[in-house]
C-alpha cells in the first residue's frame, strides 16, 4: 500500500519499484494498492494509459498486480494534498479486501492516512502489518511546526499507536530506528534507500582544467533543503562557478527571486528523467546534497539522492548533519560543511582553485555496492518478511 507508484517518479515509487522487481525474481506474488498515477501537483493528464484507471487492476512492469484507487486533484497546498491522501486512503481498505490471498500487509509512509488504512486492512484480513517509515514521522511534523505545543497532538498519538502495534517497523536509517526503540517500539529493522548500482555508469573524472566550477543540485526545492544557503554562497563566489538547480518544489519561486536579487550564477531547470539526468550529472564537477540544520529529525535523515551521487562517483558537496554526514565520510564521497553561506563559498572557491579535490577513487561506488544496492537490500527485506510470516504462522 503506497500513495505513489509506477509510472510516477517519486522516492516511494523508485524504492518500491526496485524492491518489487527483486521480489518478483524470487517468484513472490505482489499486489500493489495505490492511487491512479498523477503528478505532485495532482494532475492526471501527465500520464498516459499506463497510469491506470480507477478501480481497475493492471499488470505492473515486474508482474505485480496494481489496483488503482481514485484521487482528488489537489495542487501543491499542504491542506489539499492531505485531503486527497485521506480520500485515496479511504478507498484502499475496500480494494485491499479483495486482492489475492496474502501473507503480509506492507504500508509505506509518509502518507499518514495510508498508515491508518494499512492498520485497518491488516486487522480486517488478520495479517501481520509491516509499517515502513521512510521519513522520521511524527518528529518531522513537530520540526516543521505542523504540530506545536508541549502536549502530544492527536497526530503524534496516532502515529505512536500504529508504530507500537505494527508487527514490524522498517526505517531507512539506523538513527531513526534507535529513536523508535527508545520509545518502546519493539520490532524495528533498517532497510536503507538504495539503487541498482549496475544500472548506473561510472562517470569520467571531471576535467582538471576548467574555468568555471560546475555545481549541480538535483532534487526537491522545498523547506527541508534550505537551498537559500547555496544560492547565497554562489553569489559570494561569483563568476568562478555556476550552480545548476534541477527540479521543482514549494520554494522554487522564492529561490528564483533570491537568485535574481543577488545576481547569483544560478540556472534553474525543470525536472529531468532518464538519460537527461545522467547527462546533467556528467557535466557537473560536484553535486550538492543539502538538508536544513535546525530540524532535529534531519540528524537521522539521509537524502535519497545521496546514494546516486556516490554510485556515479561524483564529488558530493554535503550540507548535512548526523547520519548523512557519517555515511558520506565513511564512503569517502566528498566534503561536509555546515549550513553557512560563507563556509560553503570558501569550499567552492578552494575546489575551483584545486580541481584535483574533485577526483574520486571509486570507494564511494564500492560502498554503495556493498551497503545500498537493491540486490543486497531486497534479500534483507525478504528475510525479514519470511521471519515475520513464520512467527505469525507459529502463533496461529
Amino acid at each position: 500500500m503506497t500513495h505513489s507508484y509506477w509510472p510516477e517518479n517519486s522516492p516511494p515509487q523508485r524504492r518500491w519499484s526496485a524492491l518489487v522487481k527483486e521480489f518478483s525474481r524470487h517468484e513472490w506474488d505482489i499486489d500493489v494498492v495505490t492511487p491512479v498515477a498523477h503528478s505532485p501537483a495532482g494532475r492526471r493528464k501527465d500520464f498516459s494509459a499506463s497510469g491506470g484507471r480507477v478501480l481497475r487492476r493492471q499488470s505492473g512492469p515486474h508482474g505485480e498486480k496494481v489496483h488503482r484507487v481514485p484521487f482528488l486533484p489537489h495542487g501543491r497546498r499542504h491542506l489539499w494534498r492531505l485531503i486527497d491522501q485521506c480520500f485515496s486512503a479511504m478507498w484502499t481498505v475496500p480494494i485491499g479486501l479483495f486482492t489475492r490471498p496474502s501473507d503480509v500487509v506492507v504500508v509505506t509512509v509518509p502518507s499518514l492516512p495510508m498508515m491508518a488504512s494499512g492498520y485497518v486492512l491488516s486487522r480486517l484480513r488478520r495479517l501481520p502489518l509491516v509499517l515502513e517509515m521512510r521519513d522520521a514521522w511524527p518528529d518531522l511534523a513537530r520540526d516543521a511546526r505542523l504540530v506545536q505545543g508541549s502536549v502530544k497532538s492527536l497526530f503524534e498519538v496516532f502515529a505512536d499507536f500504529v508504530q507500537r502495534r505494527a508487527d514490524l517497523v522498517v526505517t531507512v536509517t539506523d538513527g531513526f530506528a534507535d529513536v523508535l526503540r527508545a520509545r518502546g517500539v519493539k520490532n524495528v529493522a533498517t532497510i536503507s534507500n538504495g539503487l541498482h548500482v549496475d544500472s548506473l555508469p561510472v562517470l569520467p573524472t571531471p576535467p582538471l582544467e576548467r574555468d568555471v566550477l560546475e555545481v549541480l543540485y538535483l532534487g526537491n526545492h522545498g523547506e527541508s533543503q534550505n537551498l537559500e544557503t547555496a544560492i547565497r554562497a554562489s553569489a559570494m563566489v561569483g563568476d568562478r562557478m555556476h550552480l545548476h538547480m534541477v527540479g521543482s518544489g514549494s520554494r522554487k519561486a522564492g529561490l528564483q527571486k533570491l537568485a535574481r536579487e543577488l545576481k547569483a550564477p544560478v540556472t534553474f531547470h525543470p525536472s529531468l528523467h532518464g538519460q537527461d539526468v545522467l547527462d546533467r550529472y556528467s557535466s557537473a564537477d560536484t553535486c550538492l546534497v543539502s538538508l536544513r540544520d535546525d530540524w532535529k529529525s534531519f540528524e537521522t535523515t539521509i537524502p535519497s539522492k545521496t546514494y546516486e551521487v556516490l554510485a556515479l562517483g561524483r564529488h558530493a558537496t554535503a550540507v548535512v548533519l548526523g547520519e548523512a554526514a557519517r555515511l558520506i565520510t565513511e564512503a569517502d564521497g566528498g566534503d561536509i560543511v555546515p549550513n553557512n553561506p560563507k563556509v560553503l563559498a570558501d569550499l567552492w572557491r578552494s575546489m575551483a582553485d584545486d580541481r584535483s579535490r574533485l577526483v574520486r577513487t571509486g570507494s564511494s561506488r564500492a560502498w554503495v555496492q556493498e551497503h545500498a544496492d537493491y540486490g543486497v537490500l531486497s534479500h534483507r527485506y525478504m528475510n525479514l518478511l519470511l521471519d515475520l510470516v513464520a512467527r505469525d504462522g507459529a502463533r496461529a
